[in-house]
């Protein structure tokens, strides 16, 4: 079942965006690829418990199993060798993208302490918009009395510029915090 905030992208603000850059095809509109979820669990990963319990945790919040991170190389300095679990990912496409996307605007982030919008700031030169929770127990599925002080990142990828994809994420309905 396709998302609320699909249909409302495909009805309403792709044709507006065309509109406003001036784009000769739809296909140039601005539009989201991919939301990635990361998070860095460190240590965490070598207990089997803790570690089956971050999966569940992550994959209720997703919607999707993530892959557990393996590091790279060696750093003596953080006591990691090359192949331990650092981190799980999930990579959301398509309906799931949405329903996740949806989430997150109407329900996780307003029920963030002190919340008054998310930061301007956070695109990258390619457009992407990088977020950072510092625990993932706002989420609606995650049960609070058992859940661990765990922080998140949500990266949403887009194929547009920083200025396009600022307005396709206003557009959507992305909080972000107004100018003083």
């Amino acid at each position: 079942m396709a998302s609320n905030l699909k249909t409302k992208y495909k009805k309403e603000i792709s044709p507006k965006l065309i509109k406003e850059f001036n784009l000769g095809s739809p296909m140039a509109a601005p539009k989201l690829q991919k939301i990635v979820v990361n998070m860095g669990t460190g240590d965490k990963l070598r207990d089997k418990k803790i570690k089956e319990a971050l999966i569940a945790d992550m994959a209720q919040i997703t919607g999707q199993k993530p892959k557990v991170q393996q590091a790279r190389i060696s750093v003596a300095g953080f006591g990691i060798r090359a192949g331990q679990p650092v981190g799980l990912t999930v990579t959301l496409r398509g309906d799931r993208m949405y329903h996740f996307l949806e989430k997150l605007i109407s329900i996780v982030l307003p029920r963030l302490r002190d919340f008054r919008g998310v930061s301007k700031k956070s695109f990258d030169t390619a457009g992407n918009y990088s977020l950072g929770l510092s625990e993932y127990s706002v989420f609606p599925e995650i049960d609070i009395t058992d859940s661990r002080v765990q922080g998140l990142e949500i990266t949403i990828v887009t194929n547009a510029g920083k200025k396009q994809a600022f307005s396709l994420l206003s557009e959507l309905g992305m909080p972000f915090e107004k100018d003083e």
